[in-house]
């Protein structure tokens, strides 16, 4: 049986299956995206499918300090939107 690949989410710190979670990608043009597909390029970074996950990352500025830039408010608004089933 293949491994899963294994991330780290940025709200409650713990490693799970790179399947369940959600991708936040900066490309190259420092644009910030959800990554649906797990395979658009740039630095990554992953959260839970999780609101509290959300807010602690976003609290705690976890976010901003990986990508090294400020994060509009309209990412966490997609973000909410997404963990929500909007």
């Amino acid at each position: 049986m293949k491994r899963q690949p294994q991330r780290t989410c940025m709200g409650c710190n713990e490693k799970k299956d790179k399947k369940d979670l959600i991708r936040i990608v900066k490309n190259k043009q420092n644009e910030i995206n959800i990554d649906k597909t797990g395979k658009s390029e740039g630095r990554g970074a992953y959260i839970c499918n999780n609101i509290e996950c959300l807010e602690k990352a976003i609290k705690t500025k976890r976010i901003e300090k990986v990508f090294e830039q400020k994060i509009p408010e309209e990412i966490y608004e997609k973000l909410r939107g997404v963990m929500l089933g909007k």
